[in-house]
């Protein structure tokens, strides 16, 4: 018979495993790195190379939570939050930029002017941790309703 925590950790792991995450990043050692940790703490991970493909990506598949950078080819982090602006804005609440460009002026006015949690580049894992589990946590994944809002 499985222990009573272990039952527990299971479960926990089965609702973990229906939060699907998008990393949206073009440097392919931090995709993979960042897919390798949401993994390993259970989640379901896609991984874009640039918002084009990230856009593909959201048409075929519902996502609780984004990650993604700024500065990519194609289609840019900037442009990225434009069309889910446009096509899906339901999903900017569940979007976290990522970026080591923060010192451009163009992305200081973008950052300044959107209301998304921003990781700058290099991160620790206790940062990345904290906002992706304050994203899900305020934010409901796919399919959840959302807390009614006091009388």
């Amino acid at each position: 018979m499985a222990s009573p925590v272990l039952k527990r950790t299971t479960g926990f792991r089965r609702i973990l495993q229906s939060i699907h995450v998008l990393v949206v990043e073009d440097e392919a050692f931090i995709a993979e790195m960042l897919a390798e940790i949401l993994a390993a703490e259970g989640y379901e991970v896609d991984v874009a190379c640039n918002g084009r493909v990230a856009l593909e990506k959201i048409r075929a598949q519902d996502y609780d939570l984004i990650l993604s950078d700024l500065r990519m080819p194609e289609l840019d982090g900037v442009g990225l939050y434009r069309e889910l602006e446009r096509q899906h804005p339901d999903l900017l609440r569940r979007l976290i930029v990522i970026t080591a460009t923060a010192e451009d002026l163009d992305y200081q006015r973008f950052l300044a002017q959107i209301d998304v949690p921003v990781l700058e580049k290099p991160f620790s894992l206790l940062a990345l941790h904290a906002v992706t589990h304050e994203v899900l946590s305020t934010r409901p994944p796919t399919g959840c309703p959302s807390p009614a809002a006091p009388p």
